[in-house]
């Protein structure tokens, strides 16, 4: 690992400087800086961004990490005894630190896959309605009647829009809690 404090991260976040220090921590397994100010926390994150082509993800728990979080792809704030302003410019709160294990290998992979399911499923709906729209409109030969009332719409669309994703997002599980905190690399 690498533990590098507010000083040092000043000379290195200079563009003469910048190339070596992330070649470096491509190497690490973690990288640590202490004592930054909130310019230099965002600074080094819109860095990894930019020249890595990284996901980057911040976690802050005071108001000196806000434009950190702000920053990065995903933003976690740890509500706390410095207040409330991590929390509020955040994706996501939690109340203390030893929880992010959870929200990342447990919530964002049940996210990761119920998102992906639920854009083909959508995906697979829209063609079925748009495939029965050409077909009804060939049989016609395109004199632009309609297939449906508006009511018959707005119910197909209530129905197959909004309770499987309800019941998809509440119920699917497709690997266990315990499985997933014993098995990080699932996600």
């Amino acid at each position: 690992g690498l533990v590098i404090d507010g000083r040092t991260l000043e000379h290195v976040l200079h563009d003469s400087l910048q190339n070596i220090f992330l070649e470096l921590t491509e190497k690490c397994r973690a990288v640590v800086c202490c004592q930054a100010t909130p310019l230099q926390k965002s600074v080094l994150v819109k860095l990894v961004r930019s020249k890595l082509k990284a996901m980057t993800l911040a976690v802050g728990d005071g108001a000196n990490d806000v434009s950190m979080i702000q920053v990065a792809d995903t933003g976690v704030g740890i509500s706390g005894q410095e207040g409330m302003q991590a929390v509020m410019a955040s994706d996501f709160a939690i109340s203390q630190f030893r929880h992010l294990r959870k929200l990342l290998l447990v919530h964002g992979h049940w996210c990761y896959t119920r998102l992906t399911n639920m854009v083909l499923y959508f995906f697979y709906k829209n063609v079925t309605y748009v495939n029965l729209l050409f077909w009804y409109q060939f049989f016609c030969g395109f004199s632009g009647t309609s297939m449906t009332d508006y009511w018959i719409l707005i119910l197909f669309n209530l129905l197959f829009t909004s309770v499987p994703p309800i019941i998809y997002g509440v119920l699917d599980k497709d690997v266990s809690a315990e499985i997933l905190m014993e098995l990080p690399q699932l996600y």
